[in-house]
């Protein structure tokens, strides 16, 4: 027992990655605790409401992501998890739930900066000794430490939002589970999505006239401005969409599985809830936002096509949304060719 804990906690440590921490806390505790299901969720607010989504979990004896799967999970209401709201509630690291026909599910909610955004569910048919209780205790502080560290690395110090750097790793690993070596359920999945239009979309967004805001007001105003844009950002978008800042007045959106016309909607929304956004002291602000539809290209030439359309719609106007094929179709933009020697960042 005790060769098998120092093992897992080896692995656990190691990690620099969210994913991989999560996979290596749930296998710990599969392995060590013998528990029939574990699973890590992520709490995530959308229009006000608090959602609950399975992270990673163990799925035929292996571990499972959600970001192995082809399709998205948009998550349930925290309500549908009573003893997880009690737990929340009361401010404690676990409670058991025990349904009619005797199932016990352990959560576990990961307290970070007196906040949850991650918890583990741990299902058993037959109640833990103490000693167990004990195992999965250290387990968690261990796990909740490095959930600490990876995510004061991976977000933007002002804002919260993730920073560059992961946008690098992200991007990179949507792009390569969109190669041809996919398993041939999801190659159907794939075929069926491009057969309904379905796509993954990428969005460069650029705050107008964020000079004139910090020269007039100072950057104490101006940091404001952008963690309120932050904000926005994030009510603004679902939870299996992927905000970025990538340093200034300027963000990144990875938008998951949607349409051309629902993209455009969700990205004008987004616009307008900026536009009619009462900023304090600053009054109003707009944003503009170049799109494209994520392609087998390079990643810098996907880059390259929203930053495109985003200097399209700065340069006519502003405050609008402005999509790169679209853009190319009309005459408005010329399609260049990409450099395959050019490497990412």
């Amino acid at each position: 027992m005790m060769e098998a804990l120092l093992k897992h906690l080896v692995d656990i440590t190691c990690q620099r990655d969210h994913r991989l921490l999560d996979s290596s806390v749930v296998s710990a505790l599969h392995e060590l605790v013998g528990a029939e299901q574990v699973r890590v969720h992520e709490l995530f607010r959308f229009r006000d409401e608090l959602f609950v989504r399975p992270r990673v979990w163990i799925k035929d004896g292996k571990v499972v992501s959600s970001e192995d799967m082809d399709t998205d999970n948009a998550g349930e209401p925290i309500s549908n998890y009573p003893a997880l709201v009690d737990s929340i509630r009361q401010r404690k690291d676990c409670m058991e739930q025990i349904t009619e026909n005797n199932e016990r599910t352990l959560w576990l909610p990961v307290w970070l900066n007196d906040k949850v955004s991650t918890c583990l569910e741990v299902k058993n048919p037959t109640p833990y000794s103490s000693d167990t209780l004990r195992v999965m205790e250290g387990i968690l502080s261990v796990y909740r430490n490095y959930q600490n560290i990876l995510d004061y690395s991976e977000r933007d110090s002002l804002t919260g939002l993730l920073n560059r750097k992961t946008f690098d790793e992200k991007f990179s690993r949507l792009l390569a589970s969109s190669t041809p070596e996919m398993s041939p359920q999801n190659q159907e999945e794939r075929r069926n999505q491009s057969a309904t239009g379905i796509g993954q979309w990428l969005a460069v967004v650029d705050i107008d006239h964020f000079k004139r805001v910090n020269d007039q007001f100072g950057h104490l105003y101006g940091d404001e401005v952008l963690i309120l844009v932050a904000n926005l950002l994030r009510s603004s978008f679902r939870a299996q969409d992927r905000v970025f800042r990538f340093g200034g007045e300027e963000f990144v959106v990875l938008l998951r599985s949607t349409t051309l016309e629902d993209a455009r909607k969700i990205f004008e929304r987004f616009r307008t809830n900026v536009e009619q956004h009462e900023f304090p002291q600053v009054g109003k602000v707009t944003v503009s936002l170049g799109f494209t539809k994520i392609s087998n290209e390079s990643p810098v030439v996907i880059l390259g096509h929203a930053d495109q359309a985003l200097y399209y719609a700065k340069a006519n106007g502003r405050n609008r949304v402005c999509y790169y094929d679209e853009l190319v179709e009309t005459g408005e933009l010329q399609s260049e060719v990409s450099n395959d020697e050019v490497e990412f960042f």
